[in-house]
């Protein structure tokens, strides 16, 4: 007999993985595609969306001819901020442009002054001005920098979305993928901000991220997800097993800090600061705040790696220290060598007086000290003056540091912190939103791999 299996297709900038899971939501296989970039209609570089959607097509079909697995059902997780333009006859009209094109400031600048002024507009919207990342913004450019095209757009899907239209062919919006810093979602009002109207953007009303349709491919039934934005994906497991409130901490590259249960309004402060909401699977903001730390990590790296003449990875041997730390954090209070001694500080100094440290070792201590005091000022804008968040869990690659460990389990002694290893922990959000669907009531307990700190 054939094993039930759910179809995940997490799609993410750089990898673009189908992942299947049983009804205990375990991997039954995994699979991984990388496509190279081509460039958009004005040479910028962009993913390659005929090659997704030939892979998304052919996938499923060789999925419903497998022998060994039956496909009940299908989703999709994708990275956010990236829309798609069909037409009267629902074909694509575009590529699939890039969040990072650069975008002439006069066109956001339009729709600021008409509601506000930037500030209000971004705190009403809850997204900070940040360009093509602004998905709303990425219409309005086509809109006036490619009027011929926009004149021929019938309705406007976000990526996850598009996705699912390729087999369903339907149009949805739903609320994760529109309250990402889109710009698009009035956080007052709690519906599509207005002025979305008044620039004619065609939009689907949202509906729930769990709704399912029953498509018929190649005489098989199939069951078939509306998408969902990946942070928010990455959430659903911890809504569905953690006991009591939670941050959820995702570090890498970027530290990205998600509280769900933070209701104060956003304000200009923190906006300022990277603080942003998103919508989460159950319609709720979500208090984010990110920071660059995988990347200034890095750089500091790079420059104690010159200095003390070591390899690259060195550092990956330094084990935490108490007697180290205790130095650093004394010797903290003179000021920063990392960093400037200002709030919320984010970029490294280009000149850093290393003789101050007796080893490497030494120095990375000191890093790490000065980087978890910055992603500390990151995770109390997240934090509600009420202070009633029980549990930090910590993910990603600063898991394998045990001095940040250390450090943030310091700063936050009162709260149960934990490091959570979750594998693909998108993919499993977006099957676990499938399977509640087909089998209400009958979630199987998920394993969030919590260490106490």
């Amino acid at each position: 007999m054939k094993e039930k299996v759910i179809a995940v297709f997490d799609v993410g900038k750089t990898n673009k993985k189908i992942l299947l899971f049983d009804f205990d939501l375990n991997i039954v296989s995994e699979s991984e595609e990388k496509f190279l970039e081509v460039t958009d209609d004005d040479g910028f570089e962009c993913d390659d969306i005929e090659k997704i959607e030939e892979w998304v097509l052919s996938s499923v079909k060789q999925l419903l001819a497998s022998e060994k697995f039956e496909l009940v059902a299908v989703n999709f997780a994708t990275y956010g901020a990236t829309l798609v333009y069909l037409d009267e006859e629902g074909k694509r009209l575009t590529p699939v442009y890039n969040y990072l094109k650069p975008i002439d400031e006069n066109i956001p600048e339009r729709v600021y002054r008409r509601h506000g002024g930037q500030d209000e507009f971004c705190r009403q919207t809850a997204s900070p001005a940040l360009g093509m990342l602004n998905s709303g913004m990425q219409a309005l450019w086509l809109k006036h920098q490619k009027p011929e095209i926009f004149a021929r757009v019938k309705h406007i899907l976000h990526f996850p979305q598009y996705l699912s239209y390729l087999l369903t062919g339907k149009l949805y919006s739903e609320h994760t993928s529109i309250g990402c810093h889109t710009a698009l979602w009035d956080f007052d009002a709690m519906k599509y901000h207005i002025w979305t109207g008044e620039e004619g953007l065609e939009f689907p009303p949202p509906v729930d991220v769990a709704t399912l349709n029953e498509v018929n491919m190649d005489g098989t039934k199939l069951f078939c997800g509306i998408g969902i934005h990946d942070s928010s994906s990455s959430l659903a497991p911890y809504f569905a097993a953690s006991k009591g409130k939670f941050i959820l901490i995702s570090t890498g590259t970027w530290c990205i800090n998600m509280n769900p249960f933070n209701a104060e309004k956003l304000t200009a402060e923190q906006l300022d600061h990277d603080c942003l909401c998103y919508l989460s699977i159950t319609k709720e903001p979500v208090k984010s705040s990110r920071l660059f730390m995988g990347h200034l990590h890095h750089v500091a790296v790079q420059m104690l790696n010159e200095h003390f003449n070591k390899d690259g990875d060195y550092y990956k041997s330094v084990k935490a220290d108490t007697s180290l730390i205790d130095l650093c954090r004394a010797n903290r209070v003179k000021g920063r060598i990392y960093f400037d001694n200002d709030p919320f500080s984010r970029e490294v100094k280009e000149k850093i007086d290393f003789f101050a440290f007796k080893s490497f070792e030494e120095g990375y201590h000191r890093l790490m000290v000065e980087l978890s005091e910055l992603a500390v000022e990151a995770i109390d804008l997240v934090i509600p003056a009420d202070n009633d968040i029980e549990n930090i869990y910590l993910t990603g690659g600063f898991l394998k540091n045990p001095i940040f460990i250390r450090l943030i389990s310091d700063a936050y002694s009162m709260k149960n912190v934990y490091t959570s290893e979750i594998l693909n922990a998108t993919a499993l959000g977006a099957a676990l939103i499938i399977l509640e669907s087909l089998n209400p009531g009958k979630i199987p307990s998920l394993n969030l791999g919590l260490n106490q700190c």
